[in-house]
Parts: structure tokens; C-alpha cells; sequence
């Protein structure tokens, strides 16, 4: 798989019915591994190992509601009342991070009302920090301790 410019951690892959499948420890099974899924293994492993983002209120591929469309958040992590604080959208290394990646996430993000987007490709990363309809541009993901002293 890709180098990533996230911490590395220690994986588990096994193969089922011929597709390699790496263990996701949220959802406590081996999931298939595709770019996307590379990168979305990488930064959760990130944000609740390193940054302290507690894993029991972090959510992979839960289901959102969008102009009556059914949409998936690839990570959503709750606040201590079980509120959106963090969306995630994960894209794979080879997708370009642009504006466009950025709308999607801030189109999802007005249904939910997360604190903080995060949107990334393992390669490139963005953080949005969204208080009281304004959103900053941050230089990197913020702990979890931080967080809760900027909102």
C-alpha cells in the first residue's frame, strides 16, 4: 500500500475470499482494503491513538441524511453528548485535494454541524475548525483537549 504522510501503526491484514482485508479496530472486523479504506485506517488510528480523540464515540461509516439522499460519513466522532464534533472525509492517495473535496465535506457538514472537517488523501490533509458560522483553515488536526478549548 501507499506511504502516507500520517503515523504509521501496527495493521493487521489477512486475506478472505482472495481480497486482502485489513482489521478496523472501531468496528472490530477485517474490513477489505482499498486506498480509501488505507488512508481512513491510518487516520482514525491517528486521531484516537496520538491525538486522544476518544474511539468509543468514533463512528466509521455511519449514514447521513442529505436532500433526502442517503450519504455515508467515512468518520464521525462525537462530543461528550453524542453531538457531530469531528467529520472526516477520506479519499484515496491518488485523488487530488481541491475545493471540490472541500465542498463535499461542508456539504455534509450542514446537516450534522461538526466543530471540526478534516478532509484528506493520506498525502495531503485539510482542517477546518467551524465555530459560530465561521470556518478557519487550521495548520494541522488539533488534540482532542485542544479542540474542546477552541469550541
Amino acid at each position: 500500500m501507499h506511504n502516507l504522510n500520517l503515523p504509521a501503526y501496527k495493521y493487521q491484514l489477512k486475506e478472505i475470499d482472495g481480497k486482502l482485508a485489513i482489521f478496523d479496530s472501531i468496528r472490530k472486523k477485517y474490513v477489505v482494503l482499498t486506498p480509501e479504506e488505507w488512508v481512513r485506517q491510518h487516520i482514525v488510528h491517528h486521531m484516537n491513538d496520538d491525538l486522544k480523540y476518544p474511539s468509543s464515540r468514533t463512528n466509521i461509516e455511519g449514514g447521513l441524511r442529505y436532500n433526502s439522499r442517503s450519504k455515508r460519513t467515512d468518520v464521525m466522532i462525537y462530543d461528550n453528548e453524542m453531538a457531530p464534533l469531528v467529520l472526516v472525509e477520506c479519499k484515496a492517495p491518488n485523488v487530488k485535494m481541491d475545493e471540490k473535496v472541500v465542498r463535499q465535506l461542508a456539504t455534509y457538514n450542514s446537516q450534522c454541524n461538526a466543530k471540526l472537517l478534516i478532509t484528506t488523501n493520506g498525502l495531503v490533509t485539510f482542517a477546518v475548525l467551524c465555530k459560530e458560522g465561521e470556518h478557519a483553515m487550521l495548520q494541522e488536526i488539533p488534540s482532542y483537549q485542544a479542540l474542546n478549548q477552541m469550541v
